[in-house]
């Protein structure tokens, strides 16, 4: 079976490839065609030889394994058919010629009408083309192909196509193509051939340094902020509840009390939905550990380098902190005093992954009516589900059970009322849906720039490197959320209201909220994409993104508020 060798993860390794990058004197060096597609459209891709486009004579080549995340991001890698061969110059010749019917004349010039480029690759490095272009009210296309290739001892270090020789598109025309290779030696290390691709103007402009700074003292004074309301706020609240210790029972009920400590006994309530609610919190568990580490990976690894190597170790990172996700979550289940594990447990393993794969398939349908390379193919769609049944499922359940029998006892610092205690009335502005939706405005805040790189290196043509600063970034949005939320919450609990679990989760996860809604100015004013394919893969996806982001905020916002509160109500006496 094509994909068996990622059940074992064989080759979903970073490092799985066609190739050594090393040559000798006159072995075949394979040009690989990719895909074509309108500029303006990066993700709307089809096959490089669904345009009347003719293949060259060489039929055999060297073994070639497609991985997987390939396959999912719409890699179709066809044989040109040209002959090269490392060091050996190849004049200008024809290579074949294709005659012009109706149906090849109205798909060039289609191509040409709508700026069409191509992608092809030799050698892991990327080459890039335009089909033709307009003169006037006729159309051309480029028929010659100069490749020059820089060497480096055995190994290649650069790749430059130049497109020359235009011919005009004509009905019943023969169109020949011809192409020629100039090999010279380079100075270029292997190590920093990929550097040309990368763009450190855009990247590395004063404005992305500015928004990093402004964070970090954003951090600074949110955290300075928070420390110095709730400790002077908490030191009050001590000291007025420290004095009760001094009256008789009938001063006390007599007393004015009010506030947090009015909910000690029912703020440690299990939540509604807790099977919902757990998963999500283990979900979100993994995915901050997958972040991390794919992040951390990258900046050392360079992945962004390797053709499709970056979504393989996300893929299998994934898959192998399964336990993290089975383990919180169990826990948190089995400590609320939840009883249907194995419910939960299921809901954990297959929550993000029904979800990706529902909208992937979704989105593959619309591919596949379009006939876009975008379409996974069938072997994927079993390869992925596999990888569900077999590897996440087993791990999330051996998590499940180590969470439950580790970390399952309650050890609430107050007990629980056995009938919940009525929730007053309050302000407008203290309401549970309201907190929540304020309460992603600064975290957003925080990565607001950020979010125009990620989106600009995903959705044009650029290639995202500067994963210290995504680092730092994501440290940040963790610090300023976890800082947002634990107000939010004192807030909420000073108001008597003691649905907190909830509302701390969603108040950091609205943070995607405002992600979603800047994906639509993004959409409309940044990009040029157009047609029911585009804006179903461009909204989909960004949906996913937008989610998994909330997921993280939430959980790490629950983590710092759950802390938060059992701190306070450990250290207030409660008879």
């Amino acid at each position: 079976m094509k994909y068996l060798y990622i059940l074992i993860f064989s080759c979903s390794l970073v490092y799985c490839d066609e190739h050594t990058h090393t040559y000798k004197q006159g072995e075949q060096v394979v040009l690989w065609m990719n895909t074509v597609g309108p500029y303006h459209n990066r993700q709307e891709t089809y096959a490089y030889f669904s345009l009347p486009f003719c293949v060259g004579t060489k039929v055999t080549i060297g073994h070639y394994h497609e991985t997987l995340s390939e396959a999912l991001q719409g890699v179709e890698l066809e044989f040109s058919g040209l002959d090269i061969t490392f060091k050996d110059n190849v004049p200008a010749q024809q290579f074949c010629a294709t005659e012009l019917d109706e149906q090849a004349y109205k798909a060039l010039v289609y191509a040409v009408k709508n700026h069409y480029w191509y992608q092809m690759y030799v050698d892991d490095l990327p080459i890039w083309g335009i089909v033709g272009e307009i003169d006037g009210d006729n159309y051309y296309i480029w028929t010659h192909k100069k490749f020059d290739i820089g060497y480096n001892g055995n190994r290649i270090v650069e790749v430059n196509l130049t497109a020359e020789n235009k011919e005009k598109l004509a009905l019943g025309a023969k169109v020949p193509f011809t192409y020629e290779v100039n090999w010279k030696p380079s100075n270029i290390k292997f190590e920093d051939r990929f550097d040309k691709y990368l763009d450190p103007n855009f990247f590395q402009h004063r404005i992305h340094w500015f928004s990093i700074f402004n964070s970090f003292m954003m951090v600074i004074f949110l955290v300075g902020l928070v420390s110095m309301i709730l400790m002077r706020t908490l030191r009050k609240d001590y000291a007025r509840y420290s004095k009760d210790d001094d009256l008789d029972d009938l001063e006390k009920d007599l007393g004015d009390e009010y506030g947090w400590k009015q909910v000690h006994g029912d703020v440690f309530r299990p939540v509604p939905h807790l099977a919902a609610f757990s998963a999500l919190i283990g979900a979100g568990y993994q995915l901050t550990v997958v972040t991390l580490a794919v992040i951390i990976f990258t900046i050392f690894g360079e992945l962004y380098t390797e053709r499709g190597s970056l979504l393989s170790t996300a893929i299998f990172i994934y898959a192998a902190t399964s336990p993290v996700n089975g383990y919180f979550g169990g826990s948190l289940y089995a400590r609320m005093g939840g009883r249907l594990w194995i419910k939960q447990m299921l809901l954990s393993a297959f929550l993000l992954p029904v979800l990706v794969c529902g909208t992937a398939f979704f989105i593959n349908f619309i591919a596949m009516y379009y006939h876009a390379s975008r379409a996974i193919p069938f072997g994927s769609m079993i390869a992925v589900m596999s990888i569900c049944t077999f590897v996440i499922l087993p791990l999330t359940l051996v998590g499940t059970v180590l969470g439950r029998n580790l970390a399952g006892q309650p050890d609430y610092p107050c007990r629980i009322n056995a009938v919940p205690r009525p929730i007053p009335e309050k302000k407008w502005f203290m309401e549970p849906f309201i907190i929540i939706i304020m309460g992603g405005i600064l975290p957003f805040g925080s990565i607001f720039i950020e979010m125009y790189f990620i989106f600009t290196s995903f959705w044009a043509y650029k290639i995202y490197y500067v994963y210290g600063f995504m680092l730092l970034v994501f440290l940040i949005l963790m610090i300023v959320t976890v800082c947002v939320t634990i107000v939010c919450t004192y807030f909420l609990l000073n108001a008597e209201d003691y649905r907190w679990q909830w509302t701390s989760f969603l108040s950091a996860g609205s943070t995607a909220l405002y992600v979603y809604l800047y994906s639509f100015y993004y959409f409309l004013f940044k990009t040029k994409m157009y047609g029911l394919f585009q804006t179903t893969f461009y909204f989909g996806y960004m949906a996913l993104f937008s989610l998994a982001l909330g997921i993280i905020c939430g959980t790490v916002g629950y983590i710092g508020t759950s802390l938060f509160v059992r701190k306070i109500y450990s250290t207030v006496k409660i008879d």
